[in-house]
């Protein structure tokens, strides 16, 4: 998921104006949800009222249990009113208790892990969440943009349209029956498998995704498209937009397939899914959201491709989304205090592609960027975190923050920075194919890297996922004539608190330039304050810290050069 380039445009233009040793091990507690069953599969058929916005559906859940004496099963449910809830080919409706957000069913025997169970349940919701509903636009009397139905499940919504296990570390393969009216699209998970004329002059769309992924990730799209095929190698690349706004497609995804070849040679792992689609929707809160093998992305983002001063951040909204195809959906976050691994990875990709296309120099804009945008952030912000969010919470939109996404892509950039090149790439190929899909936490993407680069990184990890805030670093200057020594004194000014170490750890590169010539030192800050010694032969005349912006997540303050003659 991305924030939206309207917002993005008044954090950049606030950024311009704005920007003219190890801490304490914090107690991390655990995030995860306790299971007791694995699904298997989810049958999901959905038809709609669309002027009462009511949601009439049918899911049948293959699960397995966990545990022995499996007897109840728990499932997330908010705002569905269910009709029947039955074993699958079995008329004996089952005892089941609905709460404010759960539905718990009483199974009709106790069973053992070695059983495979399938319920089937029928419900109708008004949703309040998960699924929206966009009127027709007119203009004139002329219908400009034709109704819509969408779904939006990323962090906790999709439980308002469908009973599920709506927590991303379970797993499972997904099939959808998606009733629309007669000239209707259905955008859905996977492949589409058949469209079926109905005797009321209704047509269903039947999808099927085999690969397995987490409940969020589960979506469709329901409008007036005209669809654009393209191809990258056997994989159908589809574009969905609206009949009069197809000019947009070049200008909008022309660079999709430079994308995924791009990825595919950093990960050294193939797009893993069965096609790639991409479809723009009107209402949409975020830039894009990667619900797998299936993107839905706001049109008032892709539309703006048109426009040049747009196209940047649009391209980067493309490949943020296409990056969560290896970041978010083959590996996911195991819980929503990890969504960094998703979000911070999808943003450091960005900045990959452009290194790749564009050069270095456009990857440093790049990330130096999103640097100034979380660092306006962290000013103001009231609820600061670390990486390791442990205030997340999935029905609160606040975690989608620029902690999430701009500090954690800068962190990856360090990270890589930290390792070099080749441990680095090495350590995603490896936490990638040790992971693929399943679930990770942060400590999963330490061991790739440790093992790669064959260092203990502890300490960055302690400092920069688990602890919060960013280094602030005053220096002072003195340059001795007489002892032709240059004498730099760091003080890290950053403020203290629960969060944020009192001092970071920072291996620095500081070139040095005389009239002579220009010198480059190796230091490492450890300490709240340090003083270095360096012999010049004679006065610099310019001093440049971290020139290439290996650590970006900083502010430098140097006070000017004092000379000495003692």
């Amino acid at each position: 998921m991305k924030i939206s380039f309207r917002f993005l445009l008044f954090i950049n233009l606030f950024a311009f104006i704005f920007l003219s040793a190890i801490p304490a091990q914090f107690p991390r507690p655990g995030f995860n949800r306790t299971r007791t069953f694995d699904v298997q599969h989810y049958i999901i058929r959905t038809s709609f009222d669309r002027i009462g916005k009511i949601v009439y559906g049918e899911t049948t859940i293959k699960f397995k249990p966990l545990i022995n004496k499996f007897k109840i099963i728990e499932l997330d449910s908010e705002g569905l009113q269910f009709t029947s809830v039955k074993l699958e080919n079995d008329n004996k409706e089952l005892v089941s208790r609905v709460t404010e957000d759960k539905i718990f069913i009483t199974l009709d025997k106790e069973y053992s892990a070695n059983d495979l169970i399938t319920i089937h349940l029928i419900y109708t919701s008004k949703p309040k969440k998960g699924v929206y509903f966009v009127d027709e636009l007119k203009k004139d009397g002329k219908i400009v943009r034709a109704a819509q139905v969408w779904t939006q499940g990323e962090a906790a919504e999709t439980r308002h349209w469908f009973p599920s296990y709506d927590f991303p570390d379970d797993k499972a393969t997904t099939e959808q029956f998606i009733t629309v009216n007669k000239g209707e699209t259905a955008i859905a998970n996977g492949e589409l498998k058949e469209i079926k004329d109905n005797s009321d002059g209704t047509q269903t769309f039947h999808y099927y995704m085999p690969v397995p992924h987490s409940t969020y990730l589960t979506s469709f799209v329901v409008g007036t498209y005209t669809k654009i095929e393209d191809k990258y190698n056997q994989i159908p690349l589809n574009y969905y937009l609206y009949p009069d706004r197809t000019d947009v497609v070049t200008n909008a995804y022309g660079k999709t397939k430079e994308m995924m070849r791009i990825f595919e040679e950093l990960t050294k792992i193939k797009y893993p899914f069965n096609k790639y689609d991409q479809t723009i929707v009107a209402n949409f809160t975020f830039g894009g959201m990667e619900n797998i093998s299936a993107t839905t992305m706001a049109d008032t983002e892709i539309l703006l491709a048109n426009f040049s001063f747009a196209r940047g951040s649009i391209e980067d909204l493309v490949s943020h989304e296409l990056a969560h195809s290896w970041f978010g959906n083959l590996v996911t976050c195991k819980n929503w205090s990890e969504l960094w691994l998703n979000e911070g990875f999808a943003t450091f990709m960005e900045a990959a592609f452009r290194e790749k296309m564009y050069g270095r120099e456009d990857y440093i804009r790049k990330l130096k960027e999103d640097v100034a945008e979380f660092m306006i952030e962290d000013t103001y912000k009231k609820n600061p975190h670390g990486l390791f969010n442990t205030i997340a919470d999935p029905k609160d939109d606040s975690i989608f923050d620029s902690i999430t996404y701009k500090k954690g892509g800068a962190v990856i950039h360090t990270l890589r920075e930290t390792i070099g090149d080749e441990a680095f790439w090495k350590g995603i190929n490896l936490y990638l194919e040790r992971h693929k899909f399943g679930n990770v936490e942060s400590n999963d993407l330490q061991k790739a890297m440790e093992e790669t680069s064959k260092n203990d990184l502890n300490w960055f990890f302690s400092q920069w996922v688990y602890g919060g805030s960013f280094p602030k670093l005053n220096v002072k200057r003195v340059y001795n004539s007489k002892t032709k020594e240059l004498e730099l004194t760091f003080n890290q000014i950053q403020k203290i608190d629960g969060l944020t170490p009192d001092a970071f750890i920072l291996p620095l590169e500081i070139e040095i330039k005389t009239a002579s010539g220009i010198k480059t030192e190796k230091i490492q800050l450890t300490k709240r304050d340090q003083v270095f010694k360096f012999k010049l032969n004679e006065k610099p005349v310019s001093l440049i810290i971290d020139k290439d912006e290996k650590i970006p997540l900083k502010t430098v303050k140097m006070q000017n050069l004092a000379v000495l003659s003692k």
